[in-house]
């Protein structure tokens, strides 16, 4: 199950990663798991950034990390207002890294990295702003 992939210590390392990444920016990250991914990935990635309500952020900068555990897949959406800012192919050495985290069985460890490269261009394109709030919730949202 997506609830019990990650013990209680490893989901609050994460909670930490995410936010330490956001006390330097305005950008928001989400977690999503679940179990299996019954269509295409990117398309699922988009439906639960949507679901998050993760595109209604001011600055349209959050960033979705969506992990279908069974399946193997995971994907990295960032919405448009970080896109237009990162430089071409940075989601894909995030990506990357991730994977090869994956495949030794770092789950963790490929998400809190993933969670910082995103976490430090965030801070770059988005800092941290005086009147800034918490738009979106820190926690890991779970699917079926």
């Amino acid at each position: 199950m997506a609830k019990d992939f990650f013990s209680r210590e490893e989901i609050d390392e994460i909670k930490a990663a995410i936010a330490a990444a956001e006390n330097h920016s305005s950008g928001e990250i989400r977690l999503h798991l679940e179990n299996h991914c019954k269509e295409d990935l990117m398309d699922r990635a988009a439906y639960i950034f949507e679901q998050l309500e993760m595109h209604k952020t001011k600055l349209r900068n959050g960033v979705l990390f969506y992990l279908a555990i069974e399946d193997h897949q995971f994907a990295i959406l960032g919405d448009v207002g970080i896109n237009q800012k990162v430089p071409e192919g940075f989601w894909d050495e995030v990506r990357d890294l991730m994977q090869s985290e994956f495949r030794k069985g770092n789950h963790k460890l490929a998400l809190i990295e993933g969670i910082k490269m995103s976490g430090m261009k965030l801070k770059e394109f988005f800092p941290l702003a005086d009147d800034d709030k918490n738009e979106l919730s820190d926690e890991i949202s779970f699917g079926k």
